[in-house]
């Protein structure tokens, strides 16, 4: 598992639950947007919080998803890090610790929100989902990974139509995780290389 200051995995929430018929715009709105996004840009602003409410991190960086699962996030500041996958393969790469941690896709998919936004057709085999409701006009959606060691207690994500606009997730410390999006492009032509990665010479390479 990444920690906090080495991965976008970290995230909390408080679900609340209803039985109404707008509660299906959630799993519809995720569905739309696995049906209709094959890839995608934005820049992210990304801040934790502990069990107290205390600001624990605070980032702010871009991200591009091409599906199925090759993933980029780059954070920009006020550190620099690097999340890639090439679809089998995911590289963390923290510059300041000169520090490479790596490990096969299969083993992320359901400890990684990037891993769940560039998913392949497995969404329902990998999270149960449900749906949220909320006063905030978005429409959101629990996802909880059927694997019970992927870290988390809640995931949740916000949409507008099929847009991605928000991420929530609560790991097993009880940290809140709030991923908010901007700048989102939906189905930009995005180059493979964008998802390669190779370690630079110097820095220690972890293999989990």
């Amino acid at each position: 598992m990444y920690k906090i200051k080495t991965t976008i995995v970290s995230v909390a929430l408080l679900l609340v639950s209803t039985s109404t018929i707008a509660m299906a715009e959630g799993i519809d709105s995720l569905k739309k947007f696995y049906n209709s996004t094959q890839s995608i840009s934005a820049k992210f602003h990304q801040v934790v919080t502990d069990t107290k409410g205390q600001k624990i991190q605070d980032v702010f960086g871009e991200m591009v998803i091409k599906r199925p699962n090759q993933f980029r996030w780059d954070y920009k500041k006020p550190f620099e890090q690097q999340l890639v996958s090439d679809g089998k393969q995911v590289w963390l790469y923290d510059i300041e610790l000169a520090q490479v941690t790596t490990r096969q896709l299969s083993k992320a998919l359901s400890a990684s929100p990037a891993a769940l936004l560039a998913g392949g057709e497995d969404l329902d085999k990998n999270f149960n989902l449900s749906n949220l409701s909320r006063e905030d006009n978005l429409d959101w959606v629990s996802a909880l990974s059927k694997d019970a060691d992927s870290g988390f207690n809640n995931i949740a994500i916000a949409f507008k139509g099929d847009k991605l606009q928000q991420m929530e997730l609560v790991d097993s410390f009880g940290h809140l995780t709030k991923i908010v999006f901007t700048d989102v492009k939906p189905n930009p032509n995005v180059s493979e290389k964008l998802f390669l990665f190779k370690a630079p010479k110097g820095v220690d390479v972890l293999v989990e």
